[in-house]
């Protein structure tokens, strides 16, 4: 895939004041919610990418049968047909997603996977109409998943929601363009639980960034726009 240029980035996150993204027990009001999927339609992007815990309310609940044949399925990207022009893709190098469809409000559903996972799973993945691609043996090159997904599906502008550790690993492997933060009027103030960039423990991959915008939203929001810097 020599040459062949990769999506462009945005991640597109509401944390606390002091940078936690656990949303569960804040109370946002509804209005809040709907200025956080405003501000993500300006991009005009054609995905959004999430992990795997955060993508498990969408993906639902399904049982993966054991297939009658014992024939290795070949590892090999997956295209399912599908007539969508935007996608809902899922970070989960296991593959322990039990999908009931391969579409979320009209958005085909592409899953991002090691070459770890069983056949069961891959032939359960082709019957439920989930397209597939591989990002490595065992790990995730990320930056060879973006481009397959350029590739494949002609996506050139991807949203990246998170959580904390997907956040971590895109800023890792220096792969965010830009940052968009709506900045909630909330003060967590827990410990132990996902921040916005979860890489690792001590010392992370610092990245410099350059201010682009600012601008009070409803709900007393405050959305911070970056692009990378040098």
């Amino acid at each position: 895939m020599t040459g062949v240029k990769r999506p462009y980035v945005v991640c597109h996150m509401i944390p606390s004041i002091d940078g936690r993204i656990v949303t569960t027990h804040w109370k946002l009001p509804p209005r809040v919610l709907a200025e956080y999927e405003r501000t993500a339609r300006t991009y005009g992007a054609d995905a959004w990418m999430i992990g795997r815990v955060s993508m498990e309310p969408y993906a639902g609940k399904a049982r993966v049968p054991r297939r009658a044949s014992r024939s290795p399925i070949p590892r090999k990207d997956f295209v399912a047909s599908h007539d969508a022009d935007s996608y809902a893709i899922a970070l989960d190098p296991s593959g322990k997603l039990t999908w009931r469809s391969g579409d979320i409000d009209g958005e085909h559903v592409i899953t991002v996977l090691t070459e770890s996972v069983s056949d069961d799973y891959l032939a359960f993945l082709q019957e439920k109409g989930v397209s597939y691609v591989f990002g490595g043996a065992r790990r995730i090159d990320l930056r060879k998943v973006l481009r397959k997904l350029q590739a494949l599906f002609g996506i050139r502008k991807l949203l990246l929601e998170g959580g904390g550790g997907i956040n971590g690993s895109f800023l890792a492997a220096d792969l965010i363009d830009e940052l968009s933060v709506l900045l909630a009027p909330i003060a967590d103030g827990s410990i132990g639980t996902p921040s916005l960039f979860d890489a690792k423990r001590g010392r992370g991959p610092a990245r410099h960034l350059k201010l682009v915008g600012f601008e009070k939203r409803a709900g007393d929001l405050l959305w911070l726009r970056y692009r990378r810097g040098r």
